[in-house]
């Protein structure tokens, strides 16, 4: 699949976008593996750290912060909240997001995921740390 642009109007669009850091070694291996699978509706996948993408400065900052998406609905979700519709269109993945769906279930993996994004830069390091290593 190949990334596209956010629409002109974010009141709605006809896919599911997801806007990820391309330049973090984390995101870039989980958002392959969603890519890697054939999603039950059409997901636009953007890149928001490369300049190509039409996204204003203020915006390409917190996308890369966080995991976002744009529902075809028009409404952006972030966090725990994205991953969960992410899922629910990804086979092998829609149970958990069911799962998360339970009450509760969401606020706990948003929880989890800040958790996460406080352990992200050294694990970046990590991850750039093992590449350098690898190449010749």
């Amino acid at each position: 699949m190949t990334d596209a642009k956010l629409p002109a109007s974010p009141a709605s669009c006809d896919t599911l976008t997801v806007m990820f850091d391309g330049a973090c070694p984390l995101c870039r291996r989980e958002v392959g593996l969603y890519q890697s699978l054939t999603p039950l509706e059409t997901v636009a996948w953007l890149d928001v750290s490369e300049a190509s993408a039409s996204v204003a400065p203020q915006d390409r900052a917190r996308y890369m912060a966080r995991f976002h998406v744009r529902r075809k609905d028009g409404r952006l979700l972030s966090g725990a909240a994205a991953f969960v519709a992410l899922w629910l269109v990804m086979p092998g993945w829609r149970w958990l997001g069911k799962l998360a769906t339970l009450p509760g279930v969401t606020p706990v993996l948003e929880l989890m995921y800040r958790g996460f994004l406080h352990l992200r830069p050294y694990l970046q390091r990590l991850v750039r740390a093992a590449e350098a290593k690898r190449q010749p």
